[in-house]
């Protein structure tokens, strides 16, 4: 994607960062909405096949307090936790300038809403982050700080197996 834009402002000046950085205001409400419309969805559906499951009701539907909270719990997240991510996603990975950033929210925006259409679950995080690094390896291979993407797969990779077996659904065998 970024090659693209590259192409579509060819011979544009220095002010065209102007354009990205007002261009963001837009790309950073699509992705804003892809979050809501992906994350919060696997949220709410556990809650609810909780609620089946241990028949607090006796049909699959998602009550106005669970989205609420749903809703609240990834605003409260994103407003506490997002800027320890952002500083990780926007310094660490390679040094961003407004044009990585446009396109970065633009693919991320595009794959999480894509995913949300078709009912594929999908990572924001991992979404994020993988655009990031693709926008810089557009850039140069070399401007991406590999070391710290490497970082994000093993923590990504061992998210899910170092959760308590009870989390899970395993149960222990007997001996």
């Amino acid at each position: 994607m970024l090659k693209v834009i590259y192409f579509l402002a060819r011979g544009a000046g220095p002010s065209i960062n102007t354009l990205f950085k007002r261009g963001q205001l837009f790309t950073s409400l699509a992705l804003a909405l892809s979050h809501g419309t992906n994350d919060a969805q696997k949220t709410m559906g556990i809650i609810a096949m909780a609620m089946v499951t241990t028949g607090y009701v006796t049909t699959f539907y998602v009550p106005w307090w669970v989205i609420t909270l749903s809703a609240s719990a990834i605003a409260l997240g994103t407003a506490l936790g997002g800027w320890r991510l952002i500083r990780t996603l926007g310094g660490k990975i390679f040094k961003i300038r407004p044009v990585h950033a446009f396109d970065s929210q633009l693919t991320s925006a595009g794959i999480i809403l894509g995913a949300a259409l078709f009912g594929g679950p999908v990572s924001t995080t991992q979404v994020v982050s993988s655009s990031i690094m693709g926008a810089g390896a557009a850039d140069r291979l070399s401007k991406v700080r590999w070391t710290v993407g490497r970082d994000l797969l093993v923590a990504w990779v061992l998210t899910i197996p170092s959760r308590p077996c009870w989390q899970r659904g395993c149960t222990r065998s007997r001996i």
